[in-house]
């Protein structure tokens, strides 16, 4: 279900606070359960409400409330949502050419989120994604973690931490994406290593002199939006999501988070299958990508589909992404499927697109696994995930159903072909045009007023 069906709602959503909440309990029945923290369930039953996940279980052990709306799902299968933790779907355009080090810019500030490349990844079977600016910088700036909700503006898909502020991360790179060697850019490995050292001197020294002014605003240092940001991944309260692909660049990367003291996510580790163990020993978790660099990078010459498994088998914490659009989005369950041929575990390529992305971004007691008290976020699919013959019937987030294959504008976000790309105007075309779905829309819930 796409966000175009949902602007007259919208609006009345609006104006009528708690219209749109999930207002039925929900149960879907006889489908085969992967609820990822255990066993499959054969006829399993899965209860929702209120957004949440209220009961997971066997048929004969799940009581289903009288007035709930009851789905057979007999000959499906249903998983927890799908975590992408390195993506650059809604198009986030974050920092530019005039310097390498740039923490204070936001992806949250670049994003599209009426562009496709959402829905697409909704017909994927992904709730929730980690958006990130690119990786032509040092430090491009902050990501954001984001739920696959249908809406019309990115403050409708954010995720909120418990104190209020935004879930995201730090995108860092190093390696050749940031070496350019102009406008104060590095030219050199050693020397890139070297501006980021620098950065986090003074990240500590402006620290040190705000715990120095104990609240006293005369002895406060000039605000630096740089540096706040480079603070927070000091105080742990920002985890660094690390682009880095040779495995001397990937030393360096945790060379620098033990000088620091900060949390790092190694992101794409081309190479980390040559340094699995100095990865295991660091406890430091990869996201691992399985298709990398269309048109080819010298840095990704020796990566290898084994790469997920020997760091599995290494003990590392496996998530596996897309970098949409390097991999589309609608693929994430196909790269599950290679890691598997090459050698990880079953188990540890559905826990890679789940519950281990779940805690690369710090979110595992809401997403990740089909429990209760957890997100209503699922997937429904025709067979096993890892199959190439396997479509996703439906995606839901908290409780709603924001993609379905049976619905021919979301069917169209699945399958591709002409109108499924264009974010502003020609994914309408097979449709009509664009303000008569509106109109009618209108017609529907206001009785012709328009």
């Amino acid at each position: 279900m796409s966000y175009r069906r949902l602007l007259p709602l919208a609006v009345l959503c609006g104006l009528t606070a708690g219209l749109c909440a999930q207002e039925k309990t929900l149960v879907f029945k006889g489908a085969q359960l992967i609820p990822i923290v255990g066993e499959p369930v054969p006829n399993g039953v899965l209860v929702v409400s209120g957004g949440k996940i209220v009961a997971v279980g066997v048929a004969d052990k799940v009581a289903v409330p009288a007035d709930a709306e009851v789905h057979d799902a007999t000959g499906k299968v249903i998983m927890p949502g799908i975590v992408d933790s390195h993506s650059h779907i809604g198009g986030p355009a974050g920092a530019d050419a005039s310097s390498p080090i740039q923490p204070d810019v936001r992806a949250l500030d670049s994003i599209d989120a009426q562009s496709p490349s959402i829905q697409k990844a909704q017909a994927g079977g992904v709730t929730t994604v980690n958006i990130m600016p690119g990786s032509g910088h040092l430090i491009s700036g902050q990501t954001i973690y984001a739920k696959l909700r249908d809406g019309r503006t990115i403050d409708e898909l954010l995720i909120k931490n418990d104190d209020g502020s935004l879930a995201g991360g730090l995108k860092m790179a190093n390696g050749t994406n940031s070496m350019r060697g102009a406008n104060g850019f590095p030219g050199t490995r050693g020397k890139s290593a070297a501006l980021v050292r620098e950065q986090f001197i003074k990240a500590q020294e402006y620290k040190a002199k705000i715990e120095r002014a104990k609240g006293d605003p005369d002895k406060m240092p000039p605000r630096d939006l740089a540096l706040e940001e480079l603070v927070e991944v000091l105080d742990g309260k920002r985890v660094v999501q690390h682009h880095t692909h040779r495995h001397d660049d990937i030393l360096t990367v945790l060379r620098l988070a033990h000088e620091f003291g900060f949390k790092v996510v190694l992101h794409h580790v081309s190479e980390g299958w040559k340094v699995a163990d100095e990865i295991a020993k660091a406890g430091v978790p990869c996201s691992v990508i399985m298709v990398d660099s269309p048109g080819g990078k010298l840095e990704t010459r020796d990566m290898s589909f084994a790469t997920p498994g020997v760091l599995e088998k290494a003990g590392v914490l496996v998530g596996l992404h897309t970098d949409d659009p390097i991999t589309d989005s609608r693929l994430l369950l196909r790269s599950a499927g290679l890691a598997v041929r090459a050698g990880m575990t079953r188990d540890g390529a559905l826990c890679a697109v789940t519950i281990a992305n779940a805690k690369i971004l710090g979110l595992e007691k809401r997403v990740g696994s089909l429990e209760p008290g957890k997100d209503a976020d699922f997937v429904i699919l025709d067979g096993d995930p890892l199959s190439v013959y396997t479509h996703v019937q439906q995606t839901w987030v908290e409780g709603r159903k924001v993609f379905d294959l049976t619905d021919p504008q979301d069917k169209l976000y699945a399958l591709g072909g002409a109108g499924a790309g264009d974010p502003r105007r020609a994914q309408l075309c097979c449709f009509g045009n664009a303000w008569d779905i509106i109109a009618n829309a209108n017609a529907e819930l206001f009785g012709g007023a328009q």
